[in-house]
């Protein structure tokens, strides 16, 4: 189907309930969207944390769609019960078990459902794969990330350069149409990608260069580009 050069919050709604709808991840039964000039607003209620995060992305691929206010709650079934010491015990097996993430720098705290990671990676890559590990739980309602990145004997031009390069090898086209600065080891990206896809590959370039300590994504998804 040809897409149409623009679309009307009635139609980027309507899109983006079918789209929930699509992603086998989760059950979009309890989930209610509403639009107004291109910003998407979920509420509502899913079982899980990752079904929280499945329903953001759908919308986010959802041509039109500039921004998503994510306001849904997570509520186990009620059959299920999870303690908070259930879920630590589970957190430290997942990060011991995933071979990517250096589970000795990280510790985490469970507050009534919700995790957070503390410690120091050496990269952005595990700083994401941390959280990622997590967020599959059962049990999960809330994640926050407050593990840093060690700075590393490494110039900003030399980080810069280096994401440049990373990103044009993976696709040409879409490094001539982004902004890479880095100031102190924060990279802040600036310009247009054409899917959800091609900015999460461009995310994902950037978490193997070291010297990265944060990053600020500005990247806006526009597939007429």
């Amino acid at each position: 189907m040809i897409q149409t050069l623009s679309k009307n919050d009635s139609q980027i709604q309507q899109d983006v309930l079918k789209e929930l709808k699509w992603d086998s991840r989760l059950d979009a039964s309890n989930v209610q969207v509403a639009v107004d000039g291109g910003v998407v607003m979920l509420t509502g209620k899913v079982t899980s944390y990752v079904q929280k995060v499945a329903a953001a992305e759908a919308a986010h691929r959802v041509w039109g769609v500039l921004d998503v206010a994510d306001d849904i709650t997570v509520e186990l079934p009620g059959t299920i019960t999870v303690t908070d010491a259930e879920i630590a015990h589970a957190v430290r097996t997942a990060l011991m078990l995933d071979a990517t993430v250096p589970d000795e720098h990280i510790q985490s705290t469970v507050s009534d459902g919700w995790v957070t990671l503390e410690g120091q990676v050496d990269l952005w890559r595990q700083f994401q794969e941390a959280e990622h590990t997590v967020r599959n739980l059962l049990g999960v309602v809330g994640i926050s990330n407050k593990i840093s990145v060690s700075p590393q004997l490494i110039t900003t031009e030399q980080v810069r350069i280096a994401i440049e390069e990373a990103i044009e090898r993976q696709a040409a086209r879409t490094a001539e149409r982004i902004r890479v600065a880095v100031c102190d080891g924060v990279v802040t990206l600036a310009g247009k990608v054409r899917s959800l896809r091609e900015k999460q590959a461009v995310l994902a370039a950037i978490g193997h260069a070291p010297g990265v300590t944060t990053v600020d994504d500005q990247l806006l998804v526009d597939p007429l580009v």
